[in-house]
């Protein structure tokens, strides 16, 4: 079965910038590239103040910190405008709760998928627990004795958007097998949840460890083009 490569994706979300206090190896390999296409723009303290010298006015949305490195967080309580959240990049014990600007905490090294939810509840109103990304993938689609070809929109961790000549009704669970480009193939059950006209709404069902991760790494390589 052979499959497109995905359509390019624009950020999810208008560009966060996330002033980082923390060694480049406490974030996982390209999780600040990846989270800058969905919309987080992480950045070192000296490209901030260079930013902040063209635009005076600008103020950072998050503070992403080693515990280590907590105390230059200080720098930015004169802001204004309230107190910055914190994510703190941590060991296993996590945060205590007991400083009011940290709402998060992370393990060092944070990679995207683990960064990424975090933003999303902090900064979203509806959050997403995984990115999503546009595809055009043909899908082999199964229910009984039936099978069909559908085309699977868009893709994440979670579920799918897809485009079927054949009536799937809500509730209704198929099976459900797609090749990803350069990751792997899928092959999986899925439940009908929702419809966004005319294109069906699924959600996989007790995703194996595998094929998650052939999931996540098909994301990955689509944002990062």
């Amino acid at each position: 079965m052979q499959s497109e490569a995905p359509t390019p994706t624009a950020p999810t979300a208008p560009t966060r910038t996330i002033l980082i206090h923390a060694s480049r190896d406490a974030l996982g390999p390209m999780t600040d590239v990846i989270l800058a296409k969905l919309g987080y723009a992480i950045v070192q303290p000296d490209s901030f103040e260079s930013l902040r010298s063209e635009s005076p006015d600008l103020r950072p949305d998050l503070l992403l910190v080693d515990e280590r490195r907590l105390v230059e967080a200080a720098a930015y309580d004169d802001e204004g405008e309230g107190e910055i959240p914190i994510i703190l990049l941590t060991g296993q014990h996590g945060a205590t709760g007991a400083d009011s600007r940290i709402v998060g905490a992370v393990k060092r090294p944070a990679g995207m998928h683990d960064l990424y939810r975090l933003l999303q509840q902090v900064f979203e109103d509806t959050p997403r627990s995984t990115p999503r990304i546009a595809t055009q993938l043909r899908a082999q689609c199964s229910r009984g004795d039936r099978s069909w070809e559908g085309r699977v929109l868009s893709l994440s961790q979670n579920g799918c958007l897809i485009r079927s000549p054949e009536t799937i009704q809500l509730g209704q669970k198929i099976q459900l097998a797609v090749e990803l480009p350069r990751a792997g193939e899928i092959a999986l059950e899925a439940e009908a949840s929702y419809q966004l006209l005319p294109d069906i709404g699924l959600v996989f069902s007790a995703v194996p460890a595998a094929q998650r991760h052939t999931i996540e790494r098909f994301v990955a390589q689509a944002l990062l083009g």
